[in-house]
């Protein structure tokens, strides 16, 4: 398949995002069990509350996620994937200014959310359930494909690669390949090298020093390293007392070309990316 470079703009349903700069995505999970704020926003008018206040900070896209994919979590039906995710998106669509991605690999949720008006799908599973390709295919949203082996809960059993960053390149060439076959055009195609997905440590840190390997495909990047393990296993810190090692791997991802971040801690992320802009931009 031929790759052509991304263009300045994504359409991201009634809403475009500006790739000529990096942008800050805001991590909303709904859920009563992601690693590190499961539960705290369960409830409508907080996750709401916090979305504004994350939008506030300087995020231009809120993640709204339903299903837990921390390693070792436990699947969801669909039904109670979307009645923890529609009346979040339904109230942030409704009351924000902002692009609202859906964190689902789940047909239903991705038609739903597209109706309420989501203008994003992150899919961890790079649209490999069944129906999936058909759902965002029909929405006519960009998506994010993400590389992941195996489920959540089994991923980070042994995972081997002879060549991790060659190998996830392939991955997502092919998904791509799969999307295209399905209707859905390179142009509304952002990439996720799925860091703490089916990765040990050093195969994390290896992918993330030849991060820029991956623009040969012609795809904006999107990193999400906020807060994983890896940042736990170089500094030995807990989850709650990994905000300076995320803030080191944000702004080297910037550095590398990444153009969206996903983050739990918005306000400190958006001074990373502002910080860098203001040095880029004196003569």
């Amino acid at each position: 398949m031929s790759l052509t470079q991304h263009p300045n703009r994504l359409p991201c349903g009634s809403r475009f995002l500006d790739l000529s700069r990096p942008h800050v995505m805001g991590i909303l999970n709904v859920t009563p069990d992601s690693f590190s704020d499961g539960g705290r926003f369960s409830r409508v008018d907080l996750a709401l509350q916090h979305a504004a206040a994350m939008v506030a900070a300087g995020a231009t896209l809120i993640d709204v996620g339903g299903e837990s994919t921390r390693p070792g979590a436990r699947a969801v039906s669909p039904v109670e994937e979307l009645e923890r995710v529609a009346p979040v998106v339904e109230a942030i669509a409704r009351e924000l200014d902002v692009i609202i991605s859906v964190d689902t690999s789940t047909p239903a949720v991705i038609r739903e959310s597209a109706r309420l008006g989501a203008g994003l799908i992150n899919d961890v599973r790079s649209l490999q359930r069944d129906g999936a390709l058909e759902a965002v295919a029909a929405t006519q949203l960009p998506v994010c494909l993400m590389h992941m082996r195996g489920e959540p809960g089994t991923m980070q059993n042994d995972p081997v690669y002879a060549d991790v960053v060659s190998e996830v390149r392939d991955f997502l060439l092919e998904r791509m390949a799969a999307c295209a076959a399905a209707g859905i055009a390179a142009e509304r195609v952002v990439l996720d090298p799925g860091f703490g997905f089916a990765k040990t440590y050093e195969h994390n840190l290896t992918l993330f020093n030849h991060m820029q390997v991956l623009h040969a495909l012609g795809r904006p990047l999107l990193v999400g390293v906020s807060r994983k393990s890896m940042i736990g296993k170089a500094l030995g810190r807990e989850v709650n007392e990994r905000l300076y090692g995320s803030l080191a791997l944000a702004a080297l991802a910037v550095a590398k070309g990444a153009h969206i971040l996903r983050v739990h801690d918005v306000p400190e992320t958006v001074d990373v990316v502002r910080m860098i802009a203001a040095v880029q931009a004196a003569e």
